[in-house]
């Protein structure tokens, strides 16, 4: 048992393993892809559903693979990744019990998602991201105040002049969600209210200029500042290359004092 474990530790620490995995992945994407046209469906129906049905159960040994490589169960399952890979296939197998309904058939798109988990380098941005989430959540804050006050002072001024983008407060965050898009906001939004009223440049200006790019390159500093601190975590510390390279010494004279002793 301990030799087929070490086997299998070799097997899923293998760069081509990862590889070939990698390529399946690829593979089952661009097979889904497919899937949508219904003239090669509709032909090769039977050979699409045959292939996802091989490469699922592919993916399902991977699994089994790295489950037994691991030092314990609660070990793999304690690493989210392995989890999430354990349920998108976990999900593959209940879709294919369910006889390809359509909605089933759409989830199986999430397998894609599988590149992220066995990726280092998006697996470290996706990290990143989701360490921008507590960030993210109080300037998601303030911007919605901002987006509140901007939508009602709009209502109040431009609902007669503009009902369909100023009518209500609802429709007034509608609008206001495609200024700071900056999707046709000057000639779409703002050039027929200012025919109609000249002062309401300053309502446009003010709230694209601290709506958009104030806040949006808070957002972006706060995904770099992130990235960054991603990247210096995986990266050793100073530390710990001279504690590697102590240890290697101690190594080095440790066998040349064995040698000496022979």
């Amino acid at each position: 048992m301990d030799r087929l474990k070490k086997q299998l530790v070799m097997i899923a620490e293998h760069s081509l393993f990862n590889r070939v995995i990698i390529g399946l992945i690829l593979l089952n994407a661009l097979l889904i892809g497919l899937e949508t046209y219904p003239i090669l469906y509709d032909q090769y129906g039977d050979l699409f559903v045959a292939a996802d049905r091989i490469l699922l159960w592919i993916f399902t040994v991977e699994i089994v693979i790295r489950l037994i490589a691991s030092t314990s169960v609660k070990s793999f399952f304690k690493e989210p990744w392995n989890v999430f890979d354990f349920v998108i296939v976990l999900s593959g197998h209940l879709i294919t019990g369910g006889h390809y309904v359509t909605v089933l058939r759409i989830l199986r798109v999430l397998r894609v998602l599988r590149t992220i988990s066995v990726i280092p380098s998006l697996r470290k941005m996706v990290n990143a991201l989701l360490m921008t989430i507590p960030s993210m959540g109080t300037i998601l804050l303030l911007l919605s105040i901002l987006f509140y006050i901007y939508g009602v002072i709009g209502t109040m001024l431009y609902s007669e002049i503009a009902p369909e983008y100023f009518g209500s407060l609802h429709s007034s965050l509608l609008t206001l969600f495609q200024v700071v898009t900056l999707e046709s906001w000057a000639s779409g939004v703002m050039r027929p209210i200012l025919a109609e009223d000249p002062t309401s440049w300053w309502y446009f200006v003010t709230f694209v200029l601290i709506g958009t790019f104030v806040f949006f390159n808070l957002f972006v500093g706060v995904i770099v500042n992130n990235v960054e601190e991603a990247d210096k975590e995986n990266r050793p510390s100073p530390e710990e290359v001279k504690l590697s390279q102590v240890q290697k010494e101690l190594e080095e004279i440790k066998a040349m004092i064995k040698n000496q002793k022979e």
